[in-house]
C-alpha cells in the first residue's frame, strides 16, 4: 500500500497516511483516461453548427437559363449544391456530442489518474487546509511553501474560506472530493489534498455504490 507523508502548511512532516492499492496503486490505463477526458470535453461542445440544405435556401423557382442553346450544362435551380449560394450537402446540423462511458470505466479512469500522480510523487497530503479568513495572498504563499506550482486543491465543500480564497488563483483550482475529475486533474501538475478528503475519495472509489468523481 502507498504510504504518503502528511505535511502541514509550513512544509513540515507531521505523520503518514496509508492509502489503498486499489485506488492509488493500480496500473495506469491510458485508454480509460482518454475515454473519460473525451467524455468531459464533449460535454462542453455547443453542438450548434448548422448548414442549409437546398430546400432551406432562398431562391429557385425557375430555371436560371434556358436548357438548350447556351453551351452550358443544364441547370434546374439556383438552390442546387453546385451553384454559388446553393444548399449544402451532408452539412452539420445541431446535435449533442455527449456520451457516457460505463460507471466501471469512469471509476477506473479516476483510479488511474490518482495512481499516476502517486507514482510520480505529485500528491501533497496536508493535515489541515483550514484558514481563519478569506485571503488569496495567504493561500498563494502557503502553496508556494509546500511546493505547489499548479495544483488541484481538494478539501470538503464546507471549507468555504479555502474555496473562496482559491477563486482568484490563476494556476490553481479548488474542488470538493465529489467534484474531483480526471480532466481537471490531468491539466495540473500536483494534487494538494487534505487528509480527510483523501480518505473520503478512497472510500467512494472502493465502495460498490460510490461515485467515480467524474461529471
Amino acid at each position: 500500500m502507498p504510504n504518503l507523508k502528511v505535511k502541514n502548511l509550513k512544509n513540515e512532516d507531521v505523520g503518514e497516511i496509508q492509502l489503498s492499492d486499489d485506488v492509488f496503486g493500480i496500473e495506469v490505463n491510458t485508454y480509460l483516461l482518454h475515454e473519460v477526458v473525451r467524455m468531459q470535453r464533449n460535454k462542453k461542445r455547443a453542438g450548434t453548427a448548422s448548414t442549409k440544405e437546398r430546400h432551406s435556401v432562398a431562391g429557385g423557382g425557375k430555371k436560371p437559363f434556358r436548357q438548350k442553346g447556351t453551351g452550358n450544362a443544364r441547370q434546374g435551380t439556383l438552390t442546387a449544391p453546385n451553384q454559388r449560394g446553393g444548399g449544402t450537402v451532408f452539412g452539420p446540423h445541431p446535435r449533442s456530442y455527449e456520451f457516457k462511458p460505463p460507471k466501471k470505466v469512469r471509476k477506473g479512469a479516476m483510479k488511474s489518474a490518482l495512481s499516476l500522480f502517486c507514482k510520480e510523487d505529485r500528491i501533497l497530503v496536508i493535515d489541515n487546509l483550514d484558514f481563519s479568513e478569506i485571503k488569496t495572498a495567504k493561500l498563494s504563499k502557503a502553496l508556494g511553501v509546500i511546493g505547489a506550482s499548479k495544483a488541484v486543491i481538494v478539501d470538503t465543500k464546507e471549507n468555504q474560506n479555502l474555496k473562496i480564497s482559491a477563486k482568484n488563483l490563476s494556476n490553481h483550482i479548488f474542488l470538493p472530493p465529489e467534484g474531483l475529475n480526471v480532466y481537471d486533474l490531468l491539466k495540473h501538475d500536483q494534487l494538494v489534498i487534505s487528509k480527510d478528503a483523501a480518505l473520503k475519495i478512497q472510500d467512494a472509489l472502493t465502495s460498490a455504490s460510490g461515485k467515480g468523481g467524474d461529471k
